[in-house]
């Protein structure tokens, strides 16, 4: 359990602490109404978000969100829960995906596409990596993993950090399970960077990204970095041995087929 009273495996939870510090830790629809009060949070299309059980109005969901600024949230889904908080969380990073789906749905309705896909995989599942040594890095882009999670463990704590995205993934890691892998995007950034409070490094990393998403950062289902969480310290107490890391179902040398 963290300091704040709910489970916060390898400290990943973090990027959601100041919301859990002030709601409780349940998925209550409540809670989520307490948050939007005290928030002005808005779609890239200028509506104001609300949080609303799901409706069969013939609305595509990234429609909804993008003309009336309505998530659909189904009360006590933990799911839906977590997507609201990664809301609050990163809400320009969000806002620009929202757009980037309303525009491909005028371009393709009837069929998702790679691009569609790309960004619900991330937005599902996804991870902002950042570190202050290059090196650690290469290791994860490496699938250098022993190396990356045992070899040099103490530098991760030292220079490496992650801010998970992906609502799906914090709904696993309520029960972490082997396997757990999230879709990571890399940032270096430098030693000082990593000294300042959580809620500037997380307004840095939501510009940052959505910044990039703005400029038409290309998406691909495979334009992501696989992150075995399960292999971060803390995660598990399954790791703290060297031989954790020679499963090699988990932790895999690489992908059949290298990304152009």
């Amino acid at each position: 359990m963290s300091r704040y009273g709910f489970p916060s495996p390898g400290g990943l939870f973090e990027p959601l602490s100041p919301l859990l510090e002030i709601i409780p830790f349940a998925p209550d629809t409540a809670s989520l109404d307490f948050l939007i009060s005290r928030h002005d949070l808005r779609t890239a299309s200028g509506q104001r978000l609300s949080f609303v059980t799901p409706k069969s109005d013939g609305l595509d969901y990234e429609a909804r969100i993008w003309t009336r600024g309505q998530v659909a949230t189904r009360p006590g889904n933990w799911h839906d829960f977590f997507n609201a908080l990664v809301w609050f969380t990163f809400p320009l990073s969000k806002g620009v995906l929202n757009a980037r789906h309303a525009a491909a749905l005028t371009i393709q309705a009837k069929s998702r596409g790679r691009e569609r896909d790309a960004m619900t995989h991330f937005d599902e599942c996804g991870v902002i990596v950042v570190s202050s040594d290059p090196s650690l890095l290469a290791l994860l882009r490496g699938f250098q993993w022993k190396t990356l999670f045992w070899e040099r463990r103490l530098d991760l704590a030292r220079a490496l950090r992650c801010f998970v995205f992906g609502h799906a993934t914090y709904e696993q890691l309520l029960a972490p399970f082997r396997g757990l892998t999230a879709k990571a995007i890399l940032y270096e950034v430098n030693e000082e960077w990593l000294c300042q409070p959580l809620a500037g490094q997380l307004a840095d990393v939501d510009r940052r990204l959505a910044g990039e998403l703005t400029a038409g950062l290309r998406l691909d289902p495979r334009a992501f970095d696989p992150l075995p969480l399960m292999g971060l310290p803390g995660v598990t107490p399954d790791n703290q041995a060297p031989t954790y890391y020679d499963d090699r179902w988990q932790f895999r040398s690489g992908r059949s087929e290298r990304r152009v």
